[in-house]
């Protein structure tokens, strides 16, 4: 069934009606598509285990989002995009599958405290060398002592921290605080640090999503 033609608010400042009608404006029909498929997910999951929850959402956001680099995809060297961005290109990096995936995993209540984005060295291997690049992946914690499951677009199975011996943890942040490698306490606030971080949720507020 498609959702068309009225506002749904499961979590506070999410219009569906502008995200959507922001997507068919600037980016077209498939844009608008994939707006109204995450939607309807959104219904199916509200009442799912947290379990489930992740399980779906990582995979939405791997399926719907190709991998490209910034400066094939937006012009730019670094540019994190919002998830209505990367949702209209259809493309973006590893930075904007973990927004979007951190973004609506809370509009599906998933507590903020359970979430951070977390940057990592992660260990590749390409032309059977093995190289070393940075990348980001959005990391869950059950409760704050807990391992962290990690939800990454390189691996589609979402597996604990110690399951991935191929990334290293060097930093985490929400919209709350940034935590230093392993630490189970926040250094500081992030928005105060991060300028990129502060400017794509200010984006983000203005797609829709408060």
């Amino acid at each position: 069934m498609m959702l068309i033609g009225f506002t749904v608010l499961y979590a506070a400042g999410y219009d569906f009606n502008k995200f959507s009608s922001l997507a068919k404006q600037r980016y077209g029909d498939e844009a608008y598509k994939s707006t109204v498929e995450l939607q309807e997910l959104i219904t199916s999951l509200q009442a799912a285990p947290e379990a489930e929850k992740l399980k779906q959402i990582n995979k939405f956001f791997n399926q719907k989002i190709e991998f490209g680099e910034d400066i094939d995809v937006w012009g730019q060297a670094d540019y994190w995009a919002t998830p209505l961005e990367s949702l209209g290109r259809g493309a973006g990096d590893c930075e904007d599958y973990s927004i979007a995936k951190y973004i609506f995993l809370k509009i599906l209540n998933v507590s903020n405290d359970k979430l951070r984005l977390t940057y990592v060295r992660a260990e590749l291997t390409r032309l059977d060398r093995k190289v070393v690049v940075a990348h980001m992946v959005l990391s869950y914690y059950a409760t704050p002592q807990s391992e962290p499951l990690i939800l990454d677009s390189l691996v589609p199975e979402i597996m604990p921290s110690s399951s991935r011996p191929d990334l290293v943890p060097i930093f985490s942040f929400n919209d709350k605080g940034l935590w230093v490698g392993t630490s189970s306490k926040p250094k500081s606030d992030s928005t105060s640090h991060l300028s990129r971080w502060r400017d794509v949720l200010t984006r983000i507020q203005a797609d829709g999503i408060n």
